[in-house]
């Protein structure tokens, strides 16, 4: 669920110590009460449907901005709108990545990719709105669904995508998982949300 080519900024807050102890803690009620769910890299293999044809840019750079990429299964084409990357398994291009932004549209690509053109690396990149790119996080508390926290507290996020809009929204941080690695993926253990989780800014 994502994702411009624009970058977004904001100004960061950390509660002091001081400011915590005298009951001024605004700073840190910005990280509590967050909504986390989870975007992934779609596989071409594990979908179908009728095929649909794909046009759009042939490489990252868009040096040409209408080529036919391919007739693709509809169901991973509709995949790839939705999480903003896809692996192709069949064709030409098989072991390229479909990308697509809201923005752009569709491109071919050796890597899937966030709004700033970096590789996505699972359990590593995420996507919030009104949030620097380059923030680093931790997840300290997985309110709702704390029985399967441990992954994704281990783990540091860095800021990298932002949200198609109208997806995003205050409170809403996006976490890569990487690749689907079956057709019940989205029912797997990484596909989680998390309701009234609790952030932790990590200093560079």
């Amino acid at each position: 669920m994502r994702f411009g080519f624009g970058l977004v900024a904001a100004t960061l807050f950390v509660a002091s110590p001081l400011a915590v102890g005298c009951g001024l803690d605004t700073e840190a009620d910005e990280w509590n009460g967050w909504t986390v769910t989870v975007y992934y890299t779609a596989v071409e293999s594990y979908h179908s449907g009728p095929l649909e044809t794909v046009r759009g840019c042939g490489d990252l750079d868009c040096t040409e901005s209408n080529v036919e990429i391919g007739s693709l299964p509809e169901d991973f084409v509709d995949a790839v709108r939705d999480e903003g990357t896809g692996r192709i398994t069949s064709g030409e291009h098989a072991g390229r990545y479909l990308n697509w932004s809201y923005d752009v549209g569709f491109w071919l690509d050796t890597e899937p990719r966030d709004t700033r053109g970096e590789a996505l690396h699972p359990f590593e990149s995420a996507a919030a709105d009104d949030i620097e790119p380059g923030t680093r996080l931790r997840l300290t508390g997985c309110g709702s669904a704390s029985r399967i926290c441990g992954r994704f507290s281990s783990a540091t996020w860095t800021i990298g995508d932002e949200f198609t809009p109208g997806l995003g929204g205050p409170r809403h941080l996006d976490l890569y998982i990487g690749e689907e690695t079956s057709e019940s993926f989205t029912e797997g253990p990484d596909f989680v949300t998390f309701t009234g989780a609790t952030l932790e800014p990590v200093e560079p």
